[in-house]
């Protein structure tokens, strides 16, 4: 499609952009020209033929078109010019009648069509200086929105250059101090391992004072309350070791969720230090600015995947998540403090009461080997004399011989007296009694020999049962009071139990 374009009389032409052309980022000068400026046809055809005659009537035709001279220009918009009313086509013409249509015009319309050239380059002046000064206004008023953009994109920029140091900031002082709060839980951790450790001491002594006092002999395996106090003592080691155990297992649960926290901490902000890095770039770029370059179409890419507020809500969520496990972490170190003096202040209070069993049972194992010790003596005291009366007893018994050998001597003796003079006579009857009185008396004596030999050999066996008695208390004394209290001097104490020396 050509349009006229220059003056009136010695139009040129020029010939739009062609179809097919890729679009540029920015429109290019020459379409921007194109758009802008429009030709303006006079408001009828003047032919430039040499060879055609002048055709007047045609001339008028075109000329009956136009406005009134006292008429104004209709207002236009200087940037929209229209030639619907001022561009004719010349009508079809046939060559046999060509001589008698065209012929010279007159004088008049030869003024008339100067004045209407001299108009119509008044109004097209007019019209191209307005829209020089719409334009001159549109460039202005152009760059000043580009700058005012610029420097709104600019003061973005920045804002979100501070927000993200606030939000960097808020990162790194968590990250410091989630990282103090591991530190502190693993520390805390180590001294509740220490301590399920310093529980194996006296979880062994228990059980070795259990398994030497088996070990003891005869009646004083008996099943008296410093067996309970140990059993006991070993039922509160194994318990505290179980809260021990939990507690461990805890502060390592603790710990993953901590280190998991503090992990999308350090992720956070080391994309919070990147997305930094390139908006302090973008927010010092300038016009002048090395590195520039087209982008063609990147405004367009929309890659985000979230908006200020979930941006913001992410962070938060993280700082809060941290917060949160903070809080539990802090918390978990008040229980295994808690759980640390319990466990400690447990044991040992059945250590000492353990302890006071064992004195007790040491004190009535001294009183009963004591009194065993006096009975055995006087046992020993009593075995002596029973052995001197048996002898006294047997001497009497020795010494009756010769006085019944008297008076059986005596008696027999008398036997041969003769006749009539074998008289029962008062010596008779008193010899008789007398044999009588000896052999009852030796009975007797006998009789209380007897029984002096039954209660030595009584004595005998309560001495054995005496000696094997003391030789089973002196054995549970040295059980209880050498092996037993011995082991348990080594004890640990309460401090040691709370594994104070591990604490940070």
């Amino acid at each position: 499609m050509q349009d006229y374009y220059g003056q009136t009389m010695t139009a040129s032409y020029f010939s739009g952009p062609k179809a097919g052309t890729g679009a540029t980022f920015l429109p290019p000068l020459e379409s921007t020209m194109q758009a802008s400026y429009k030709s303006y046809a006079p408001p009828f055809i003047v032919s430039q033929s040499l060879n055609l005659p002048w055709k007047p009537s045609t001339y008028y035709r075109g000329a009956n078109k136009l406005s009134p001279l006292s008429q104004s220009a209709p207002p236009t918009n200087p940037s929209i010019l229209t030639r619907d009313d001022a561009v004719y086509r010349v009508p079809p013409m046939v060559p046999s009648n060509r001589t008698a249509l065209f012929s010279k015009y007159t004088p008049t319309e030869w003024f008339k069509s100067n004045n209407t050239n001299y108009r119509t380059s008044d109004y097209t002046r007019s019209a191209a200086m307005r829209l020089r000064d719409e334009n001159v206004r549109i460039a202005h008023e152009t760059d000043a929105r580009t700058v005012k953009t610029q420097l709104e994109s600019s003061k973005n920029l920045g804002s979100r250059i501070t927000d993200i140091n606030f939000w960097k900031s808020e990162l790194h002082n968590e990250i410091d101090e989630m990282q103090k709060e591991i530190n502190d839980l693993a520390a805390w951790k180590k001294r509740t391992e220490h301590a399920l450790r310093e529980t194996e001491g006296p979880l062994a002594i228990a059980q070795e004072c259990l398994f030497s006092r088996e070990k003891r002999q005869g009646i004083d395996m008996v099943n008296d309350a410093v067996e309970k106090q140990l059993l006991r003592e070993v039922d509160t080691i194994k318990r505290s070791q179980d809260h021990l155990r939990k507690m461990i297992d805890r502060s390592a649960a603790q710990l993953s969720m901590d280190r998991a926290a503090l992990h999308e901490l350090e992720k956070d902000a080391a994309d919070k230090y990147k997305a930094l890095n390139i908006d302090a770039r973008c927010h010092q770029l300038h016009n002048n600015a090395q590195g520039l370059a087209y982008h063609r179409g990147v405004e367009g890419v929309d890659n985000t995947v979230s908006i200020p507020e979930s941006w913001a809500k992410f962070t938060n969520d993280n700082l809060l998540r941290s917060q949160r496990e903070r809080n539990s972490s802090r918390g978990l170190r008040g229980d295994i403090d808690g759980v640390l003096q319990e466990t400690a202040n447990d044991m040992w209070t059945q250590y000492n009461s353990t302890n006071v069993s064992f004195q007790g049972r040491i004190s009535e194992s001294l009183d009963a080997r004591n009194n065993l010790q006096a009975h055995l003596a006087k046992v020993l005291q009593e075995i002596n004399e029973m052995e001197n009366n048996i002898e006294m007893l047997r001497k009497a018994i020795h010494d009756k011989t010769a006085p019944l050998q008297v008076a059986q001597s005596r008696l027999d003796n008398r036997t041969y007296r003769p006749n009539v003079e074998l008289c029962s006579d008062q010596p008779q009857h008193r010899l008789v009694r007398e044999v009588g009185e000896i052999y009852e008396t030796v009975d007797i004596l006998q009789n209380r020999l007897r029984a002096a030999e039954a209660a030595l050999q009584e004595l005998v066996r309560t001495k054995a049962t005496l000696e094997h008695d003391l030789s089973v208390k002196n054995n549970s004394l040295f059980i209880d009071k050498e092996k037993c209290m011995g082991t348990r001097r080594t004890y640990p104490t309460t401090t040691k139990l709370a594994a104070y020396r591990a604490c940070p």
